[in-house]
């Protein structure tokens, strides 16, 4: 079954169909429709939908639904996702898991309501205190607003950890036609570490602080060594037209798009160009990047630089510091990316 809905639509369904328990959510701009319809949709299929009385108060709600084993999830912006940092750092320290979907607007600050990338390093280095970080996973289009969802449940319950869902304003409003999944997510024991006021989880403790210098290190290194394990078994990229190209575009979400048909255009041209498109932003694909390091790479994204400056760092931690510039075309401001401003800059250098 098909049907035609919003992207922050389809965020919905797809954690209905991963059989999520409960939303707890505070609307803002332009994330609403995603507490819309968890509020439509949640009670009337015997589900929990609470909205709360602010972003921090929210992501306290869903630290104690997730803490008991609930599968929960949230969903914000830009400003939203800031106030939360505390309660994220909180659940990636006592490995809980759950998920949240940040639909970026502009900044900072208030911004607007517009679409940008410039939540990239708070979201996908972990933006609260300490050293931790949280899976984090890049939809491209409206039916990937659904399948990624679902992923990021499996995978949240999978390693322990939180899992964040990286939209953008253009993505969360723009309607596509969805393919509904065709079976449910099965439920998940958690027993083993939740707190669930039974007998049988009175054992367990989830807890972030150790008084004890030399446990509060032992923890912190088993943090390490979980992403670690993360960085080795999950990674997903989309390479494009890469198979032969000299000019590879490396973009996420709406900016991977408009670099899409900016490829198309150029192969029309004759031009040997492809696409990275990292699906994981974190693990971040280092097997695909390898592919691609040693061609002319343009980043193409709405921030002035973040994720450019991370592919440098990732090239540069594996061995691959970049010989030439790492181009870059961006917008800020909630300013959409243009073919033509791609164009023009593929073909500055050839």
């Amino acid at each position: 079954m098909t049907k035609f809905v919003k992207g922050n639509e389809a965020v919905v369904i797809g954690a209905l169909y991963a059989g999520a328990e409960g939303y707890f959510g505070y609307p803002i701009t332009p994330a609403s429709e995603v507490a819309h319809k968890a509020a439509e949709y949640f009670p009337a299929t015997g589900r929990v939908f609470v909205q709360g009385e602010s972003e921090d108060a929210v992501s306290y709600m869903l630290y104690g639904a997730a803490a008991a084993g609930c599968r929960a999830l949230t969903a914000t912006s830009g400003p939203g996702f800031s106030l939360m940092q505390e309660a994220i750092s909180y659940m990636a320290a006592t490995d809980i898991p759950t998920v949240i979907v940040d639909v970026m607007r502009a900044g900072p600050g208030l911004g607007n309501v517009y679409p940008e990338q410039a939540d990239y390093t708070q979201v996908v280095k972990g933006g609260g205190h300490g050293s931790y970080r949280c899976i984090v996973l890049a939809p491209g289009n409206v039916q990937e607003m659904c399948d990624l969802t679902m992923l990021a449940f499996e995978k949240a319950f999978e390693y322990r950890t939180p899992a964040i869902v990286l939209s953008d304003g253009q993505l969360g409003q723009m309607m596509e036609p969805l393919r509904l999944p065709k079976t449910l997510m099965p439920p998940v024991d958690t027993s083993a570490w939740a707190t669930q006021g039974t007998a049988e989880t009175r054992k367990n403790l989830l807890t972030s602080i150790y008084l004890d210098a030399p446990a509060q290190e032992e923890m912190n290194v088993k943090l390490q060594e979980k992403y670690k394990r993360m960085d080795a078994e999950f990674q997903r990229a989309e390479l494009y037209q890469c198979e032969d190209a000299e000019i590879v575009l490396m973009a996420y979400g709406s900016s991977s798009r408009i670099a899409r048909t900016a490829v198309n255009e150029l192969r029309a041209e004759g031009l040997k160009i492809g696409l990275f498109r990292p699906i994981t932003l974190s693990p971040f694909p280092m097997e695909a990047l390898r592919t691609i390091a040693d061609k002319r790479l343009i980043v193409v994204e709405m921030s002035a630089g973040q994720f450019r400056d991370d592919i440098i760092l990732h090239l540069a931690k594996d061995g691959r510091l970049p010989t030439r510039e790492i181009e870059l075309v961006n917008r800020m401001g909630g300013m959409l990316i243009s073919v033509q401003d791609i164009l023009r800059k593929v073909k500055e250098g050839c």
